[in-house]
């Protein structure tokens, strides 16, 4: 074995050490994502259907309605989703989307967290009273003994959306437990450093 190749399998290990740090760091980045916008998820656990939402929402291109009363329900034929217990809340309108997602109408078992709504047919948007634009938000609701069928709703994504594409200008409902789509830019970042990452394996290879 030639001088060369004998220094190259002696010091290998601590070439490798930058490497497998790089590496760590990327899978820390990407095991911590940035918090998306407000969503909906819609799905059948067990015998039951659950709405779950999270996220944060920006009123900046909303405008104020007034505040009032209002109830969890599914008008699926409105476009009508509210998740959250029955409270006071503040209605904003302005947005564009879809005028139903379905043709049923349902009330829950169950419900906790923030109430958080929207009727696409009439363009209104619910935010507990008093909400302070891009706070977090989470809520639920169950419906026992369900399927999407005896509720009457149509699975697939449903997006509103207000503004000029700022950060959390949307609402989305997804029925069915799909993805929300985050534009590529999680793609694009794991592509950059996946190339760095082979590059720099390059560099320190013999």
């Amino acid at each position: 074995m030639s001088n060369a190749a004998f220094h190259c399998i002696k010091t290998s290990p601590k070439k490798l050490l930058p490497l497998t740090l790089f590496g760590i760091a990327v899978t820390s980045f990407f095991s911590v994502q940035p918090a998306q916008a407000y969503a909906v998820t819609l799905e059948q656990m067990g015998s039951n259907v659950v709405a779950t939402g999270s996220g944060p929402i920006n009123l900046t291109g909303l405008t104020f309605g007034g505040s009032l009363g209002n109830i969890p329900a599914i008008f699926a034929f409105a476009g009508l989703i509210n998740t959250g217990p029955s409270a006071l809340i503040d209605v904003y309108y302005g947005f564009v989307g879809p005028a139903s997602f379905g043709s049923g109408f349902a009330v829950p078992n169950t419900t906790s967290g923030d109430f958080v709504g929207i009727v696409g047919a009439n363009d209104l948007l619910s935010v507990p009273h008093g909400y302070v634009s891009n706070t977090a938000l989470s809520d639920s609701m169950t419906f026992d003994n369900a399927t999407f069928a005896s509720l009457g709703v149509t699975p697939g994504t449903y997006v509103w959306s207000w503004g000029t594409g700022l950060p959390n200008q949307n609402f989305t409902l997804i029925i069915g437990g799909a993805g929300v789509p985050d534009g590529g830019s999680t793609v694009s970042l794991l592509g950059f450093a996946l190339l760095g990452l082979a590059a720099l394996r390059r560099k320190l290879s013999c």
